[in-house]
């Protein structure tokens, strides 16, 4: 019995785009473990747009207020975040708007690191490079997935993600311990997001130039494969 070969039908192209469009947001997003974790008990969630501009206009607000000042006072900022955004990594990220939530929550996460550490007075420089860091990573996340160059999943949880690294930082100004948990936490992800960066990078060209040689392989032809040995054997 002769038996007719199965095609495999191509996946619709405006699925495909949506299911890219909302893998790229949630990996510009940098959710960590513990997001990880909640994602699929917080029932539907929260609008992703809405409640990002929420916790960032909530946070301007104590910071113009004037209730941020040292003490457990700056656990306050971290838990707005938390308790607005993490909700809202249960939705899908395909609204018309939804491609906004990402830039919210990492300029929620910059402005809660700068409040947290002027009002803890912890060195600013300090604030200023762990910043770098994480733009740097965000950055990297940006144009490695525009390369359609996946990062991968465990270096978002090594990166511990926006909440976990609030809440070290918001731990350690409540404790008083805020430059030390900065400086570990700077030097951490500075190491781990380098090494990982530029070793992912290195391992990427050395696919391409190993691709590209094979495909010299196939173009040349039977004489000019027989000319190379002769030669090779020549200078032998």
């Amino acid at each position: 019995m002769i038996t007719q070969p199965q095609t495999i039908p191509a996946p619709d192209p405006y699925e495909e785009r949506l299911r890219v469009q909302t893998a790229r947001l949630l990996a510009y997003r940098d959710d960590g473990p513990l997001v990880t974790l909640l994602r699929d008990k917080v029932g539907p969630g929260l609008p992703p747009v809405p409640a990002s501009l929420a916790a960032l206009l909530a946070i301007i607000a104590m910071s113009v207020t004037g209730m941020l000042v040292d003490g457990p006072i700056l656990l306050v900022p971290v838990l707005i975040m938390i308790v607005l955004v993490l909700p809202t990594a249960a939705r899908d990220h395909l609204g018309k708007l939804d491609w906004l939530t990402p830039p919210l929550i990492r300029a929620t996460e910059f402005l809660a690191i700068i409040l947290i550490g002027l009002a803890a007075d912890a060195p600013k420089w300090l604030l200023y490079v762990l910043i770098y860091v994480i733009g740097y990573h965000t950055y990297d996340t940006v144009y490695r997935t525009r390369q359609s160059i996946w990062p991968a999943p465990w270096v978002f949880r090594a990166g511990l993600g926006w909440e976990l690294r609030l809440l070290l930082i918001g731990a350690g100004a409540a404790l008083g311990v805020l430059t030390w948990v900065l400086a570990a936490l700077t030097l951490y992800l500075g190491v781990l997001f380098a090494v990982e960066s530029v070793t992912s990078w290195v391992g990427l060209d050395k696919q391409t130039a190993n691709a590209a040689q094979a495909s010299d392989d196939l173009e040349t032809s039977p004489e000019e494969a027989q000319e190379q040995a002769t030669g090779e054997a020549d200078q032998t």
